[in-house]
């Protein structure tokens, strides 16, 4: 209690001190429990369900084609209960349905999946029972799983809730079971669990590479990743054999994939996360040595109070204890303070589209996160304490006592660790500095880069058809037709479109294609995007014509079936060659009695990532030749986006009272959504290189000013004996100079080590840039070049009189 009441006295005695301490542990303790929080939800906090290490995703992989990750309904049904390392199998696929409330229909995210789905990953239901095998065909699918939350939003938490009904697409839906409290399948939305109903048609083997299923697997006790791989090599080896599509298949290098289902979830951002985790690191450390200095400058200036104790009688462990409760009061003050400064830092991370990562719901500062803080407070608390004991107790009492005499300065030892602790942190923030400057360069050179449409005053929302009052072609494409018309006719508009797949809204609608003359060739076998467009599509985008002519409502119905491709298309098949008449089949074999031709080709667009490298090519067919589920309305206007917006809604009310508008926004904030993996990073970094800045230079004016302090009368003297002031500048400057100069040597080293790590999150920018280190540099070492003039100009101003006075 001593130790402790003494600890508190030196700490409110000298304010200045402990404010700086505390602030700079809090600002580097907060930014890491921040990002901590954010690697926490997403990569190292375990799925929430059963076993979740034995969880996988099962996909298949068409890399000659160009097809990442497929799933059908006929592995489903090869695979289940055929191979022996899975326990279970299921697939899912997302969906939205239109639920009436009280006469005002709203779409909600649904998922429709197989029986085996919760019980594959490990889910009880909370009340009621799973789906059947029978319900997996249309008319005894009209059944459903609700989550918590639809059970108590639309029935009200009625625990009777079991075998009533709800209207879902104007169909009757008996619910038949409700999820635990909290479910959620990763980052779905889904809030109805519909069974995954299908045709007899879509089991045939010819169906095995086609559709948009996703497959999950639980992984029988004691089976390895790389046993399940090898079986399920195996297998589709077996079934190869069999497959009416082998040919096809091997020439696209047909392969199915099993990994973790967490890590295949989250692989997109894992990378980015490490990395920013490295940097509040790197920020941490750069705060531990700042304040390691402050703590060294102090115990210099208390040395003769520390031999004085030992003068006294003081032991080792006495010292030693003192200087422990010191440290670890301002450390845990720091960490609350850090904890505080956590939340606004999750706050801004929310503002910044966190929401939109993978797992990004999950994100919070709980109790496991506040221990991990008090934790790493701990650490730094106890690696200061060693430090400052070790100091302490190497001073002798002699030395310590002449500290306040006419020859007292501190130690060379002590001022070799202060030089040191500075140039560590001019090294630390330069890497920052730089690290921050590429990921700056990399948001940028990707937001310059052109998607290939002029996306300004565009807006564009979604709309699905319902299963029942569209149950054919002609019903939609009357309603599409009609709501053209409707939306045409307000003011301010100048386009309107739908479009099937609508760059950065819809996703990817990948499909092979057979072009004439080319299809027997293996390396031409490729699949490419297919959107179904009505005439003003183009238009409303401003995608430039480049050949030939757009298409027309006429193309719907003319003989051959007309489509227009764009560049990157037309560039692959048919290089140096008019592609004008061309035709292919959108399947792997040509048929000349199932052709497109193709009529025009337009500029290349990019449709679900600025950054995206690869050029599959497009294609655009006539809207009602295949009659799509749902659709994106594009409508280009004069009007601002909040004026336009109950304007449209409007409009589809008009066209159809059941038919809600969803997803409404501008198609610029769709692209800046699809930016939030780079932007974010980019906004941290630059925040964490101020930070590491001002420490640096606050850092390095501590260790000047002190030495200016102690060396006082030295200067006082060396000035009374004809020393300019110029050269008394010229000395402090030199040494505060020559410490920079050391600390951006080893800094560019970091930078390039950093730069190397971070070339895969990287756009438009090498690893080193020499356009970075300089800028980086030149903000360095003005900011430190006026820590060290200010004491470097305070030593030049030393009065003789007034130094040898003090003595």
């Amino acid at each position: 209690m001593n130790d402790l009441r003494f600890a508190f006295r030196q700490l409110f005695k000298n304010p200045g001190f402990t404010a700086v301490a505390v602030l700079t542990l809090a600002i580097c303790l907060g930014a890491n429990l921040t990002i901590l929080a954010v690697v926490d939800a997403i990569l190292l906090r375990a799925l929430p369900f059963a076993a979740p290490e034995r969880l996988a995703i099962v996909y298949n992989s068409y890399p000659g084609a160009g097809v990442d990750r497929s799933g059908s309904l006929p592995n489903y049904f090869d695979r289940r209960g055929a191979i022996k390392a899975f326990e279970s199998i299921s697939i899912y696929q997302e969906s939205s349905v239109i639920v009436e409330e009280a006469g005002n229909p709203r779409r909600v995210p649904t998922m429709r999946v197989s029986p085996e789905f919760f019980a594959t990953l490990g889910v009880p239901l909370a009340m009621g029972q799973p789906f059947k095998e029978a319900n997996l065909t249309y008319g005894a699918d009209e059944v459903a799983i609700l989550t918590d939350e639809f059970w108590r939003s639309h029935f009200n938490a009625d625990p009777n809730v079991i075998g009533r009904n709800f209207d879902n697409d104007g169909a009757r839906i008996a619910v038949i079971g409700v999820l635990p409290r909290g479910f959620r399948f990763l980052s779905s939305r889904a809030q109805i669990f519909r069974p995954a109903s299908h045709s007899p048609e879509d089991r045939l083997p010819s169906e095995r590479h086609s559709g948009n299923c996703e497959m999950i697997a639980r992984l029988a006790p004691g089976v390895n990743w790389s046993a399940a791989q090898s079986q399920m090599d195996a297998f589709n080896a077996r079934h190869l054999e069999s497959d009416p599509n082998r040919e096809a298949a091997q020439k696209v290098g047909y392969r199915t994939e099993v990994r973790s289902l967490h890590e295949d979830h989250v692989r997109q951002v894992k990378r980015t996360l490490v990395l920013l985790q490295m940097g509040v690191g790197f920020l941490l450390l750069l705060g531990v040595v700042n304040l390691a200095n402050l703590l060294l400058i102090r115990a210099n200036g208390r040395a003769q109070e520390l031999a004085m104790r030992q003068a006294l009688g003081a032991g080792c462990w006495q010292i030693a204890r003192g200087v422990l409760v010191e440290v670890m009061l301002l450390v845990l003050g720091a960490a609350v303070a850090g904890m505080l400064l956590s939340t606004g830092g999750l706050r801004l991370l929310s503002t910044l589209g966190a929401e939109q990562l993978p797992l990004g719901g999950t994100i919070r500062l709980d109790a496991r996160m506040a221990l991990a803080g008090l934790a790493i407070a701990g650490l730094v608390g106890v690696l200061l304490t060693l430090l400052l004991v070790g100091f302490s107790l190497k001073v002798k009492l002699a030395p310590g006592l002449k500290l306040a005499t006419r020859s007292g300065t501190a130690s060379r030892g002590a001022q070799r660790l202060q030089h040191g602790f500075v140039v560590a942190q001019v090294a630390l923030a330069f890497v920052l500095l730089s690290g921050a400057g590429l990921l700056g360069i990399s948001l940028k050179r990707a937001l310059e880069t052109p998607v290939g449409f002029n996306a300004a005053n565009v807006l564009s929302g979604r709309i699905a058809f319902p299963w029942s009052g569209y149950t054919n072609q002609a019903l939609r494409v009357a309603f599409v037709d009609r709501l053209l018309t409707t939306v045409r006719a307000l003011p301010g508009v100048s386009h309107a479109a739908v479009n099937s797949g609508l760059p950065f809204a819809d996703g990817r609608r990948d499909n092979v294609i057979a072009v004439e003359g080319h299809d027997a060739a293996a390396s031409n076998l490729r699949a490419h995007h297919v959107a179904r467009v009505t005439s003003d599509y183009w238009r409303a985008l401003g995608i430039p014509l480049l050949r030939g002519r757009l298409l027309e409502d006429a193309d719907r119905h003319r003989q051959p079936r007309a489509c227009v491709v764009d560049q990157g298309l037309a560039e692959f098949y048919w290089p140096n060659e008019d592609p004008i008449g061309r035709r292919f089949t959108k399947d792997a074999k040509f048929d000349p009695n199932d052709t497109f031709v193709v009529v025009g080709v337009v500029a290349r667009v990019k449709q679900a990532d600025v950054t995206e490298r690869a050029d599959k090519g497009a294609i655009y067919i006539p809207y009602g030749v295949w009659w799509p589920d749902s659709f994106s309305l594009v409508v280009r206007s004069s009007s601002p986006v909040v004026a336009m917006t109950p304007l449209l809604r409007q409009a589809v009310a008009r066209c159809d009272p059941g038919m809600p508008l969803d997803d409404l926004r501008s198609l610029r904030s769709r692209i800046d959504d699809s930016l939030v993996a780079r932007r974010s990073p980019a906004v941290l970094a630059g925040i964490f290189a101020g930070v590491a800045l001002l420490l640096a230079s606050l850092g390095t004016y501590g260790v000047l000013a002190y030495a200016v302090s102690q060396r006082q009368r030295e200067i006082g003297v060396r000035i009374a004996l004809g020393a300019q002031p110029r050269q008394v500048l010229a000395q402090f400057f030199g040494l505060g100079a020559r410490l920079c100069l050391a600390g951006l040597a080893l800094g560019v080293i970091g930078a390039w080590a950093a730069g190397r790590a971070m070339q895969a999150v990287l756009f438009g920018v090498g690893a080193f840039s020499p356009g970075v280190i300089f800028v980086a540099c030149l903000s360095l070492a003005g900011v430190v070049s006026l820590a060290i003039f200010l004491p470097s100009r305070r030593a030049s101003r030393v009065d003789p009189m007034e130094a040898l006075r003090c003595e």
